[in-house]
């Protein structure tokens, strides 16, 4: 999620009207990646990236591959088999060894529903969203949209599509499928699943809460605080989300992707925050404290 939010910063900054720009996206892994499904790098035609798709060896050929993207303005796929002993191959001898597809797509910035704005939209519902994206089609190549259950998308049947979104969501992970849309067309699909933010509560106001928060922030997490805010420093305030008082405590908006973390060195102020937080549905809680 903190690189989205890096790549729409970007786009955001840049003037559109001197440079145009093209999203390449990692589709495909196969064996060994340094990077997954859902790495992205943001390219302008000037040169210029944001992002990454692996460590480092295959930035510079996607970027010129790109950018043949956005003079064609027709969305590509590019395969790298960093498997082969060729030395001439891209990506070998580098740590890759494996097989990675990457889809190349301009962006018009007119269109509303480009990709950009829709990764926009997900960081903002801050849940669980799966984002459809169609790798492999004669008609529909590079086709991108959130799910909702109450739209089409690229023809492809009702039942089919809730059938292997249900799959997604269920696994929680990223998910390729071949299907034939009402038009009898073959479609290459891939579903998505983005995690919203992870989101740190930290229940404490001592001085090493700023080391965590400042560690935190570098992860691009969401952080709650709850403590005395006389004893916070401005440091930390700068890089919270939202600071709240112990008595707010069952303010603090929670998800399944919640970790919660006890640092208040006062073992009643620990113990009520436990008997709150113990019974929701977080995905971790940790208390600091001796044995």
């Amino acid at each position: 999620m903190k690189e989205i939010r890096k790549i729409i910063d970007a786009y955001d900054k840049i003037r559109h009207s001197d440079v145009q720009l093209a999203l390449a996206s990692v589709v495909n892994v196969e064996e060994s990646s340094y990077r997954r499904i859902g790495a992205r790098m943001l390219v302008q035609s000037n040169g210029q990236w944001v992002g990454g798709i692996s460590g480092g060896c295959l930035e510079g050929d996607a970027l010129e591959k790109s950018q043949r993207a956005i003079f064609s303005n027709k969305p590509t796929k590019v395969i790298y088999d960093t498997r082969d002993d060729d030395q001439n191959q891209i990506g070998v001898g580098l740590g890759c060894n494996g097989v990675i597809e990457v889809l190349l797509v301009p962006i018009d910035r007119t269109d509303p529903d480009n990709e950009i704005e829709l990764l926009r939209k997900l960081v903002q519902l801050k849940k669980p969203s799966l984002l459809l994206k169609v790798i492999d089609s004669e008609s529909f190549f590079g086709t991108v949209k959130i799910h909702d259950k109450n739209s089409n998308f690229c023809h492809v049947k009702e039942k089919q599509l809730n059938a292997l979104v249900q799959e997604s969501v269920q696994s929680k992970k990223p998910k390729i499928h071949q299907c034939i849309n009402e038009a009898g067309e073959q479609i290459k699909l891939l579903i998505e699943y983005i995690k919203p933010e992870t989101r740190l509560v930290i229940v404490g106001d001592n001085y090493d809460v700023q080391a965590l928060v400042e560690i935190v922030s570098q992860l691009g997490w969401e952080v709650y605080l709850i403590g005395s805010k006389k004893k916070i420093s401005k440091q930390v305030f700068k890089l919270c989300d939202k600071i709240l008082d112990y008595a707010e405590i069952k303010k603090v908006p929670l998800h399944e992707y919640t970790a919660v973390v006890l640092m208040t060195h006062d073992y009643k102020k620990d113990l009520n925050a436990l008997k709150y937080f113990v019974d929701q549905k977080i995905a971790y809680l940790g208390m600091l404290g001796p044995r």
